[in-house]
C-alpha cells in the first residue's frame, strides 16, 4: 500500500509491531474490533479504491458505491462486522495468460470483501512483519524483488555458486489450511478474527464459461487447502506459511551444515551453496517441502552450477557475463531473454496496424509508461545490451507505425530520426545507467 495511513492508524500499527517484536511468544487476543474501527475501515476502502480492479460476483463497482454514498456503505459494512453477521461472498475466477502460453487462475473478491481483508492486513501485517525472516523479500515494507535479486548476486560474489533453482507447483493453491491456521494462531488468539480468516480461505469460487453459464466450486473447503491468488490477504498468508520453510531451514541446521542460504520472494526461491553441496541441499529441500505438504515441480527444479550454467530468478538471468571491450568475464545478473522479448512483443502490439487510428500523443504516452516500468525494474546488473535491444526494436516499430499512419513509403529513418522520436515526439529513452553491483571474475 503506497498511501500514507492516518496518524491514528499508524500509531496502532506501530504499537502492534513493537509489542510483537518485543515479545515473540505473545498472542494477540483483541484484534477483531479493530477491523470495523471507522478510521481503519475508511483507509482500507481508500486503498482498495486507489488500486481499482474489476468487480466481484455481485457486480458492485466503486461507481455504484459512490452513488450510494461511501460513508453510508462503510457504516453498513462496519455494522455487519460489529454484529458478526458479515459473510464473505464467493470469489470470481478469471484466467490470466502467462508468457509460456499457459494460464493462471486469479481470484477476484467483491469490493466489500477486499475492504475487510485490507483492514485485516492493516492490523495483522505489523504483527507478522516482526516474525518474517530476513530472507523473505515479498510484500514487505522497504523490501522488493530487486532487493532479492541483489541478495542473490551478493551470495554469488561470495562464492555460493551452486544454486538450487526451485519451483513449487501451485503454491498459493496448495497451502494446507490446518497448518496455515496454526501459523496464524501462534500469534493470534482472537477467535472471531481466526474464524473470519477461515471463512475467507473456504470461500467458494465462481466461474463463468464462454456461454455465460455459472459454476460454483468449493475445492478449497473440500480439500482443506489453497488461498486464492488475487485476495488481499493471500500475500500475507503466503509469506507467513513460507516462513515455516525459511525458519525451519535454519533451526534444523541445514543452513549451517551445508552452508546454504535461501533467498525467497513469494513462491519463488533459490538456495545458494558452495561447491559440492547442491545435491544434498536439493534432497533436504525436497524433504522439508514434503513435510510442509507442498509440491516441488520436478520438471522446473534443478541444480545450477555457475559460471558454466545459468538460472533465471525474478526476471533476471544469472550467469557468466563478458565485457565486449576488455573481454573480462564475471558472474552477475542481466534481464532475461524472455523478459526482453516480452516487452518488445508488447511494444509491437501497441504499434500494430490496428492502432494507426489512434492519436500519436496517446500512443507514445502509453508506450512511455511501458518503457518506464520496464526500465525501473530492469536496472540491476548488466542492462546496457538489453536496453539497446529494447530501444532499437521500439524505434523501428514506431517508425513503421508512423509511416503507416501518415501513408509515407519506406522505413521512415530519414523522416523520423532518433532526434525526432525522442525530441519532438517525446519517446522515452531508457537510461544507460548501470547498478554498480559488485562483480567477481568468473
Amino acid at each position: 500500500m503506497s498511501l500514507t495511513p492516518p496518524q491514528k492508524v499508524q500509531k496502532l500499527q506501530a504499537a502492534l509491531h513493537d509489542k510483537a517484536k518485543a515479545a515473540p511468544g505473545y498472542r494477540f487476543d483483541l484484534l477483531y474490533d479493530k477491523l470495523y474501527r471507522a478510521d481503519i475501515l475508511k483507509y482500507a476502502y481508500v486503498c482498495c479504491r486507489s488500486n481499482g480492479g474489476a468487480p466481484g460476483v455481485d457486480g458492485e463497482t466503486f461507481e455504484n458505491i459512490n452513488a450510494y454514498g461511501e460513508d453510508r456503505w462503510l457504516e453498513a459494512l462496519a455494522e455487519e462486522l460489529r454484529t458478526k453477521t458479515y459473510r464473505p461472498s464467493a470469489v470470481r475466477r478469471v484466467w490470466i495468460p502467462k508468457s509460456d502460453g499457459t494460464q493462471r487462475p486469479l481470484g477476484i473478491p467483491t469490493i466489500r470483501d477486499r475492504v475487510v481483508q485490507t483492514a485485516a492486513v492493516l492490523v495483522l501485517g505489523p504483527i507478522f512483519e516482526a516474525d518474517l525472516q530476513p530472507e523473505q523479500y515479498a510484500y514487505r515494507p522497504e523490501r522488493s524483488a530487486l532487493g532479492a535479486v541483489e541478495a542473490v548476486n551478493d551470495l554469488l560474489q561470495r562464492g555460493y555458486t551452486e544454486v538450487v533453482d526451485a519451483d513449487l507447483s501451485g503454491y498459493f493453491d496448495t497451502i494446507p489450511h490446518a497448518e496455515l491456521m496454526k501459523s496464524v494462531a501462534r500469534r493470534v488468539s482472537d477467535r472471531n478474527l481466526l474464524h473470519l480468516i477461515k471463512m475467507w480461505l473456504e470461500a467458494p469460487v465462481e466461474e463463468r464459461d464462454g456461454r455465460g453459464r455459472v459454476t460454483r466450486t468449493t475445492r478449497n473447503k473440500d480439500e482443506g487447502r489453497g488461498t486464492p491468488q488475487g485476495g488481499v490477504l493471500s500475500p500475507l498468508l503466503a509469506n507467513l506459511y513460507m516462513r515455516r520453510f525459511v525458519l525451519g531451514w535454519k533451526t534444523l541446521g541445514y543452513a549451517g551444515r551445508f552452508d546454504a542460504r535461501i533467498v525467497n520472494y513469494a513462491d519463488d526461491f533459490v538456495i545458494c551453496t558452495r561447491r559440492g553441496r547442491a545435491d544434498q541441499v536439493m534432497a533436504a529441500m525436497r524433504s522439508m517441502m514434503e513435510r510442509l505438504r507442498l509440491t516441488v515441480n520436478e520438471t522446473k527444479t534443478r541444480v545450477c552450477r555457475l559460471p558454466d550454467e545459468t538460472f533465471d530468478f525474478l526476471g533476471y538471468t544469472f550467469g557468466r557475463l563478458y565485457s565486449p571491450r576488455t573481454g573480462v568475464s564475471w558472474i552477475g545478473p542481466q534481464p532475461s531473454k524472455r523478459k526482453v522479448q516480452s516487452v518488445c512483443r508488447e511494444a509491437s502490439e501497441m504499434l500494430s496496424q490496428r492502432t494507426t487510428g489512434k492519436d500519436v500523443r496517446v500512443v507514445i504516452r502509453d508506450l512511455n509508461l511501458k518503457l518506464r516500468g520496464w526500465s525501473n525494474y530492469f536496472r540491476v546488473g548488466t542492462v546496457v545490451r538489453s536496453r539497446e535491444t529494447v530501444m532499437k526494436h521500439t524505434r523501428r516499430r514506431l517508425r513503421w507505425w508512423l509511416c503507416r499512419k501518415h501513408k509515407i513509403p519506406g522505413g521512415g529513418y530519414a523522416r523520423f530520426p532518433n532526434a525526432c522520436l525522442h525530441g519532438e515526439l517525446g519517446l522515452y529513452l531508457i537510461p544507460r545507467v548501470q547498478s554498480g553491483l559488485p562483480r567477481a571474475n568468473s
